[in-house]
């Protein structure tokens, strides 16, 4: 079986098991009910410390990353715990979403997304990388 294969069956098992993608998305960034989902896609994000896979929610007000897998961090006590990596981007504060590839291979494509207090955050591995770009800018059409 395929890895993509996999990803896909992996991520529609998460979201039944907990009610719906909708559902997982409010219940990871506890969000307003009246926010509306657009999109739900499984990427990978590029951190300082490697690539982090995990799904990225596209909604009406925000863009959501929340890894698949919980990930050891150490407590100022010396205490580890697990706790999934999570970034949330209201829409308003996004300054730019651009696309990107690899000039040497084509097919590795990227979202660039630049935040107003200039953070970026680079999204990479999508499913389908113009189904979600199209939403991506369809949620920041919607913001304006």
């Amino acid at each position: 079986m395929s890895e993509t294969v996999k990803r896909k069956l992996s991520m529609g098992a998460q979201f039944l098991q907990v009610g719906g993608r909708e559902k997982v998305f409010k219940t990871l960034f506890n969000v307003s009910e009246r926010e509306r989902l657009l999109k739900a896609s499984h990427c990978c994000l590029s951190t300082s410390a490697g690539n982090i896979a995990g799904f990225l929610f596209i909604s009406i007000r925000n863009l959501a990353f929340c890894s698949h897998r919980s990930l050891k961090v150490c407590c100022p006590n010396g205490e580890a715990v697990k706790v999934h990596y999570k970034v949330l981007i209201p829409l308003s504060k996004i300054e730019t979403a651009n696309q990107c590839e690899n000039v040497e291979k084509p097919l590795q494509k990227y979202m660039q997304i630049v935040t107003v207090d200039n953070f970026d955050f680079w999204f990479m591995g999508f499913l389908n990388y113009q189904k979600t770009w199209k939403y991506i800018q369809q949620a920041l059409f919607l913001e304006q």
